[in-house]
Parts: C-alpha cells; structure tokens; sequence
C-alpha cells in the first residue's frame, strides 16, 4: 500500500516541491535545487551562464588569466575471467596536487550483483551511480527480475548523454553478473558506452593497462585474477603521482559480489620486489 494512501491523501492532493505555474508574459519558473517531489523529476542547473560556455571560458584558456583546473586522479581497473569479474581500485582521493585523503572506497556497491567504479569527479559518480541504483531497484520492483547488466549500463549512458557538455567528468564502469553470464561495461560522461573483457580507468590507466595486457587470460585461477589485479594497481600508483594508499579490490561471482580486502600498495611493491631478486 502506497504511502499517501496509509495518510489517507489522494494523489493529486500533495507535492513535495510545488513550482509555481507562470504568470501571462512572465518567464517559466526555474527548478529549485531539490526536484524530487516532481511528477517527472529533472536535474537542476545553476542559474546565469550555460555550464559548456563557462568551461570554454574558464578551463581551456582563453588568455584572461583565469584559468580552472580540473585535475582528478585515480586508477581503477576491472576485468573478467572464467570464475567472474576481479574490480580494484586505488584509495587516493586529490585535488588538483592536494592529496584530501587516502582511503577512499571507489567501489559504488548498486545491489547485490551489480558494481560500478568512480574516475574523474567523485561527486558527479556517486550521483548518478546513485540514481542508477534507484532505477535498477524500481526495475526489479516492477518486473519482478533483476535487471541485466546490458540494460544497466545503457540506462546510465543515456543519463550522462543528456548533460553532454556541461561540465560532467564522468569514467566508470559497470560490472555484475545476469542470465548471460559476467558482464563488464565503460562508460563516460560523453555518453560512450563499450563492452569488453577489460577496462582500466584514470590517471594511472596507462600503468595499468601494461600489466594486465600481459598477465590477463580467460583460465586465470582465483588467486591468479587477485594477484594480478593487486600487482596492475600497485604499479600503477608506483607510477602515477596522483594514484596511491591502498588497493581495494571485490569479486563478482554467480552469487554475487564479495569483498576480497584492502592491501597496502607500499607493501605488494616491496614484495615484488623481493620476488625478483
């Protein structure tokens, strides 16, 4: 039984954030900041300039001396094999060449059998992985399955394609395991949606990309896809600057996901190093 019927109100008789209709010649009310309580609820821009022209103006240089920068960075990574999908990531949140803190989970649990990874701006991931998230539940509340991590994936492109250029800084992606098996998405704040067997997002993508191009294969054991997943971030923020802390790493599996641990990145790479002398 819906909520407005336990409070005995029809459903036309309550709102949460009422926008004011327009009056004759009068420009249309804007959205406040929290549009929620809309019948078809919509995300709110700032009032004044268009977010793509303040970028254009601000962050690509146009000779005033003013100047945004909008440095992130991050390493994550994800790939499948025969037993699941391995996700890790790193823990070093920064700004700019600010290091704000060291462990952060960039893992975005959206339910049992689906993970989604944050790159770029932590607050335009968790949003709209959130928001993911709410529609994935209202997906399963209404057909009575869960929904498939194609489907998934795609739902969260769409979002992201309707705010193309606005200042969005969008690289996640988007693992889980359906009818079909393990399933292993990218997608980013353009809109771009690809699939594949791996994916490594962030500043220390590069780094990691070397390594998992030359130990991933399909007959990995479960111990080898952890190890290689701790061994291609810790190079990674061996490397990379604004990567670093501690590698976080899940494991999707037929039964949904488990966490496996944290590891410290400054002890793996003593080991390796150990390892190959």
């Amino acid at each position: 039984m819906a909520l407005l019927d336990v409070c005995g109100l029809s459903r036309g008789q309550w709102d949460l954030n009422p926008v004011p209709a327009a009056s004759a010649g009068a420009p249309p009310a804007s959205l406040g900041h929290y549009a929620f309580g809309m019948r078809d609820p919509q995300f709110a821009l700032p009032r004044g300039r268009q977010p793509s022209e303040f970028l254009q103006t601000h962050c690509e240089g146009r000779g005033d001396g003013h100047r945004i920068e909008l440095a992130h960075g991050t390493t994550t990574l994800a790939f499948t094999f025969q037993h699941g999908v391995i996700v890790a990531t790193d823990s070093r949140a920064s700004a700019g060449n600010y290091i704000c803190e060291k462990v952060v989970n960039k893992v975005i649990e959206i339910n049992p059998y689906l993970l989604g990874t944050m790159a770029g701006c932590a607050a335009d991931c968790q949003y709209w992985e959130r928001l993911l998230a709410k529609h994935c539940r209202l997906y399963y509340l209404r057909n009575k399955e869960r929904i498939s991590v194609s489907a998934a994936s795609k739902l969260l492109a769409n979002m992201l394609a309707e705010y193309r250029g606005m200042g969005l800084s969008v690289g996640s992606m988007v693992c889980g395991w359906d009818k079909k098996g393990p399933g292993l998405y990218y997608i980013n704040d353009l809109g771009m949606r690809l699939s594949g067997p791996l994916f490594s997002t962030g500043s220390g993508s590069s780094y990691a990309y070397g390594v998992l191009d030359s130990g991933h294969r399909q007959d990995l054991s479960v111990e080898e896809a952890y190890d290689l997943g701790r061994k291609a971030i810790s190079y990674a923020t061996h490397r990379d600057a604004h990567s670093g802390g501690v590698v976080n790493m899940y494991h999707m599996k037929q039964d949904g996901w488990i966490r496996v641990g944290l590891t410290d990145v400054d002890e793996l790479l003593h080991r390796y190093t150990e390892e190959k002398k």
